[in-house]
């Protein structure tokens, strides 16, 4: 059974993780639970400032935490503490931050469909860098800036057209894709050239992101190939250096034990031997190297726990010729990825984390669609009232939580040191009506009495 992080069984046969009891913080804070382990996340954060300030000291470098992976005040304050800087794709997340004190300049404000609203926000906060998108963005922005007199300091999302092996919902390299200006077809050095020709936008360099969960280094090896042909194309065309090359995120993580993705040391090494190799076959000056990891830093800090209720075996054609459902008490208001993206996890019974994992279930959670989250789990034998933890649930799980069937969202504590520590409470049934309106006409009718109308 995998082991992440802090994570360990106790002598009393339970899960641990911070030195935390699983069941201990089941009864004090309920379930379904997020658990985050700091010391994970934290190690993660240091491996990646180290391996790559260690393999490119010819040039500066930064790691950007991407916040869409899990994105709370706790976090922001978090990830800042060790350095790192922060990729938004929103006002909501710009907010998130700025409320944690987070410093502005130090975002990269994505978007491939920024509203007039963000762009004004993001020159209001003098936020670090905004990551212009397309074409039409540039214009807007420079209608922007030229009515404030301010400037603003822009990379350039890029599309390399890198196809990577990974979900089709969740590749975003390739040429059919709606981020980025197409290298191929001549949209990116145009939008450096209108973004040179612009006053008041400062073009800083370029971006790409080829994709999530994947788990070898040979999309990223190409698109920092490209990347870099890139730059000489533009110093080339346009006299312009390119100061700062973003290369985005999305090493994979251990969902199951079968995964096996780079260690973030093998990942930076490999991207930057690449980068290094093409800078000199170019005779290029090193760019600032940034690089934005989010599911790579916190997804497997995260563990999931839910309460055990019903256990229902049905008949099924297929051999075995039954399957037993173990249902949970939540499910993909807290988890979508299963039904989003056919992703795999891997659980253990947490109370009884020392008993043998023998028994084939199917682990279902409590709302009114299929709702599977494991389809084929080996756990311990269990019974109502145990404990199911879910492995590896710290990123893009608490971030794409819904309220789908009325369900409050669970409660995230920060484990560590034997403590833990409440980051986001868990909302009430009021919490999930107190944005709720009733048109007076409907309220009127409702006191008086009203039956339903009927429609001729």
């Amino acid at each position: 059974m995998m082991r992440l992080g802090t994570q360990r069984v106790n002598d009393k046969g339970h899960l641990e993780i911070g030195g935390c009891d699983v069941t201990d913080l089941a009864r004090e804070f309920g379930t379904p639970l997020y658990v985050v382990d700091e010391d994970l996340v934290r190690q993660n954060c240091c491996r990646y400032v180290r391996a790559c300030q260690h393999l490119y000291p010819d040039g500066q470098t930064e790691i950007a935490f991407a916040g869409k992976a899990f994105l709370t005040a706790a976090i922001c304050a978090l990830v800042e503490s060790e350095g790192l800087s922060l990729d938004a794709v929103s006002a909501g997340e710009i907010h998130t931050a700025r409320k944690a004190g987070y410093p502005m300049s130090k975002i990269y404000f994505h978007g491939n469909n920024k509203a007039v609203e963000d762009l004004e926000l993001a020159l209001d906060l003098n936020v670090g860098r905004i990551v212009v998108d397309n074409l039409q963005e540039i214009g807007l922005l420079d209608a922007l800036t030229t009515r404030r007199s301010q400037s603003a300091d822009v990379l350039l999302r890029l599309t390399p057209g890198i196809d990577p092996h990974t979900h089709k919902l969740i590749r975003t390299g390739q040429a059919d894709t709606k981020f980025g200006l197409n290298i191929k077809d001549g949209a990116a050095l145009e939008g450096v050239r209108r973004a040179i020709a612009s006053p008041l936008i400062n073009f800083r360099g370029i971006h790409c992101h080829v994709g999530s969960q994947l788990l070898d280094t040979d999309a990223h090896e190409q698109s920092a190939a490209i990347m870099v042909a890139f730059m000489k194309e533009v110093q080339d065309e346009t006299g312009v250096a390119v100061e700062e090359l973003n290369l985005g995120g999305g090493l994979g993580i251990r969902y199951v034990e079968s995964h096996e993705p780079p260690s973030i040391e093998e990942f930076a090494s490999r991207i930057i031997t690449t980068v290094r190799r093409q800078l000199a076959r170019r005779g290029l000056m090193p760019p600032k190297l940034i690089q934005e990891p989010g599911r790579s830093i916190t997804g497997e800090a995260g563990t999931t726990l839910y309460t055990i209720g019903t256990i229902k075996e049905v008949p099924i054609k297929e051999a075995p010729g039954s399957r037993t459902f173990v249902a949970v008490d939540g499910g993909m208001s807290d988890n979508p990825r299963p039904g989003l993206y056919d992703a795999v996890y891997t659980a253990l019974v947490a109370n009884k984390a020392d008993a043998p994992a023998d028994w084939l279930v199917t682990v279902s959670g409590k709302h009114c669609e299929t709702d599977t989250l494991i389809k084929d789990a080996v756990i311990a034998k269990a019974a109502p009232g145990d404990l199911l933890a879910v492995l590896s649930t710290g990123a893009y799980n608490y971030s794409m939580s819904s309220n789908y069937n009325r369900f409050p969202r669970p409660a995230a504590v920060l484990v560590g040191g034997g403590k833990a520590e409440l980051f986001v409470r868990r909302e009430s049934l009021d919490d999930l009506v107190a944005n709720d309106l009733i048109p007076e006409r409907l309220r009127s009718r409702v006191a008086s009495g009203g039956g339903v109308r009927r429609h001729s």
